[in-house]
């Protein structure tokens, strides 16, 4: 019986490989399910939902960065999270600006958007820009304009709560302004109480390893509360709160993002597994760093050692994961397979003394 010349090379192929196809399987299909490897998702504490979607995503096949953006959207449209997305706590006037980047393993792609206003869902406009446009970083006005080209419908993101906890800032920076939070008739020196605000600094970044090997990760945050608008962090800019080589593994961070953009820390992390460190490893590497390049004494404490805390994710080309901060405390989500997400303790380089 003659063969005709493409099905003969297919099968030659096939062969030659160590393939056997399945009569239910196209070829494409049965060339994936020879390549399956076992994925990891690990991402910031608040993150037990989004590592569970991601996994269950890519378990059915899904690419790294498809699932990780499905996670981390939960946490964006979720207002009881006042660090990301919808009922984020808003910049010092009382607005809020999103910020966020992806980057995609397999195509060598990222893309960023900074102090975005009334869209939900900045990890999604960051992946439009890059899948869309020939460029890496949009902002402001600009990246509003072109999320409403492509379809992201503006809505109010400040939310009730958001806004009540906005104001007890506002009410309590000083008590030579002109604003007041509520007081008695009798009361004196009130409106400076500043030190019971907590200025939060809470983000998401999500990174994942899929069946196929690849590498993909996000970082999404409503930045600062109570920055100056227009301020932005190292969530949106690649390198900083994020970046992944799909030959290696990738790296997030969450905390404060000035020193992630002095130094480097995502790619640094991804550099040093490179060199064969571990996740935890490199994470700890990236910290110190931070605290060897901290010379402010206002960022210091009389231990000479900084007053806020950086906390990094990452995962290798293995499917090795780890986390680590500065201080003490830290915790990372982690999802390996199993139906339930957990939290994991990071490593740290100081305890802190309750």
């Amino acid at each position: 019986m003659k063969i005709k010349r493409r099905e003969f090379l297919k099968n030659s192929f096939i062969t030659g490989s160590g393939f056997m196809l399945s009569p239910k399987l196209s070829f494409l299909e049965d060339l994936k399910m020879q390549t399956k490897v076992k994925p990891v998702v690990i991402s910031s504490a608040n993150g037990l939902q989004a590592t569970a979607k991601a996994m269950e995503m890519m378990l059915n096949g899904a690419d790294a960065l498809d699932a990780c953006i499905a996670g981390v959207n939960i946490v964006e449209d979720d207002p009881n999270d006042m660090s990301v997305g919808y009922g984020g706590l808003p910049n010092e006037e009382g607005v809020v600006e999103l910020d966020s980047c992806v980057m995609h393993g397999p195509s060598c792609r990222g893309a960023g958007v900074a102090s975005l206003r009334n869209i939900k869902n900045p990890s999604k406009v960051a992946r439009v820009i890059m899948e869309r446009t020939d460029h890496v970083l949009m902002v402001g006005d600009g990246a509003l304009r072109f999320a409403k080209a492509h379809g992201f419908m503006e809505e109010n993101l400040l939310t009730e709560a958001a806004r009540k906890e906005w104001l007890k800032w506002k009410e309590n920076l000083s008590k030579e302004d002109d604003w007041l939070p509520e007081h008695k008739l009798e009361d004196k020196d009130i409106g400076e109480n500043l030190k019971n605000y907590v200025r939060t600094t809470g983000t998401i970044n999500c990174n994942a390893v899929d069946i196929f090997g690849n590498i993909s990760g996000v970082t999404t945050t409503s930045g600062l509360a109570y920055k100056i608008p227009g301020r932005v962090g190292d969530s949106p800019i690649l390198g900083a709160g994020l970046y992944v080589d799909n030959e290696v593994g990738a790296a997030g961070s969450t905390g404060r993002g000035e020193a992630n953009l002095l130094n480097c820390s995502s790619v640094m992390i991804v550099e040093y597994m490179r060199q064969g460190k571990s996740p935890e490893q490199a994470c700890l590497m990236a910290c110190q760093r931070i605290v060897d390049h901290t010379k402010e004494a206002r960022l210091l404490n009389d231990d000479k050692k900084p007053k806020f805390n950086v906390t990094f994710y990452a995962v290798n080309k293995r499917g090795e994961y780890g986390g680590a901060a500065i201080w003490s405390g830290a915790k990372y989500a982690l999802n390996t397979g199993e139906k339930e997400s957990v939290l994991k303790e990071c490593a740290f380089l100081y305890r802190r003394v309750k």
